[in-house]
């Protein structure tokens, strides 16, 4: 049984959008939605490498749909606000480089229904995947991630809507937070530390004064009970960023995608990855599921794991782990509950959370910056389910 440490401080960091990585991140996803808007049944496996004024996209796509790759790469750095060419990476006159073919026959016999060894269709990889859920915030994740994805938030925020006032600001940053816990919750912010890239012209006192009226506008002031110790820019100048700093790939910032550095990660990516690749759409159905128990006060902390081999349906294991918070004695009982209420087949996977279907309410770029998790409008973060866990509970005599 895992257990909760009396007092200690944790730390996550957050990227901003401008991040290389998130840069390529989104760009994958941004063909993902082209591809799956036309052809729901569209296979994607998508992956982004960004350079100075050079964006490659390759993978394997079997799609119906017409989508130019180009233009949408270079949409997307237009977006993320990359307009100047003076900063080395920019929409106007980056490269843009195109390696895509089918999906493997091999892979897809294992996917498709009807296919291969099985009759439905299987998991798209072998793997383990995880969910987590805290009630230590009202979006139930762990608040080191959430503040530190909602500072940088904020600032592109700002950047973008009012660019004149903010013209120092440039798309590529970072943000850290460290939070002191007593008891498994959150009692205090300890330290922030911002690195964002500016213009030549910013002097660092602007930046740390929009940074500390950020955090007071984004962190709840109960855990603000003494002076915060503040890095900005520790270096002293981060002129150079994006990808004319640092080359981004798809898929390089799982812990930022998922709960900071809380609980466990599988290892798989999800950006560029269609939902009959099990390493994006059963770590979402994991989320549900242990945000449905925290929410239903089954437990105040939960994780759960499954694991898939490639081309079966069923997951081959279950495992929750509640941290000693479950109001059930034995988590394993958690398991029962979990088989009862929700279907871990990838087919019914795609089917229950719709994830075949991005559009208005939502779309997988959406989720490539400020995490996969947290935000109410992806449809795994519903807690429609809670009642469904406590009834089945009381059937079983467990509360």
């Amino acid at each position: 049984m895992s257990k909760i440490h009396a007092d200690h401080i944790f730390t996550s960091e957050s990227v901003s959008e401008g991040h290389p990585d998130k840069v390529c991140d989104q760009i994958s996803d941004a063909i993902l939605d082209a591809c799956l808007m036309q052809d729901p049944d569209s296979r994607v496996a998508c992956e982004t490498l960004a350079t100075t004024n050079l964006v490659v996209v390759s993978g394997e796509i079997t799609t119906k749909a017409k989508v130019n790759w180009q233009e949408i790469a270079l949409n997307v750095v237009r977006d993320i606000g990359y307009n100047d060419p003076d900063v080395g990476f920019s929409a106007d006159d980056a490269k843009v480089m195109i390696c895509i073919h089918k999906q493997s026959p091999d892979i897809s016999q294992g996917v498709t229904e009807g296919e291969g060894a099985y009759t439905e269709q299987g998991a798209g990889d072998q793997g383990m995947m995880f969910g987590y859920a805290s009630n230590e915030t009202a979006e139930l994740m762990p608040a080191t991630i959430l503040y530190a994805h909602k500072i940088v938030e904020e600032l592109a925020r700002l950047r973008k809507t009012e660019p004149e006032k903010y013209a120092f600001l440039r798309p590529d940053s970072k943000s850290q937070v460290s939070i002191r816990y007593q008891n498994g919750k959150p009692v205090s912010l300890e330290t922030v530390v911002v690195s964002h890239q500016h213009a030549p012209d910013m002097k660092n006192e602007q930046l740390e004064q929009l940074v500390r009226e950020v955090v007071a506008r984004v962190i709840p002031a109960e855990l603000i009970t003494h002076e915060v110790q503040y890095y900005i820019n520790p270096t002293g100048r981060f002129e150079i960023g994006g990808p004319h700093g640092d080359t981004g790939l798809t898929g390089r910032k799982i812990i930022v995608d998922t709960y900071g550095g809380v609980g466990s990660h599988g290892g798989g990516a999800f950006s560029g990855k269609d939902p009959s690749k099990v390493d994006r759409s059963a770590a979402y159905m994991c989320r549900y599921i242990a945000k449905n128990i925290v929410a239903a006060g089954l437990a105040g902390k939960c994780e759960v794991q499954v694991s898939y081999a490639i081309g079966v349906a069923d997951p081959l294991s279950i495992n929750v782990d509640t941290y000693g918070t479950g109001v059930i004695a034995d988590d394993a009982k958690l398991e029962q509950l979990i088989r009862e209420v929700f279907c871990l087949k990838p087919a019914s996977i795609v089917r229950e959370l719709g994830l075949k279907h991005p559009g208005n309410v939502w779309c997988y770029r959406d989720t490539a910056a400020y995490g996969h998790f947290g935000r109410n409008r992806f449809p795994w973060e519903k807690t429609d389910k809670a009642e469904a866990l406590i009834a089945a509970a009381k059937r079983h005599q467990l509360i």
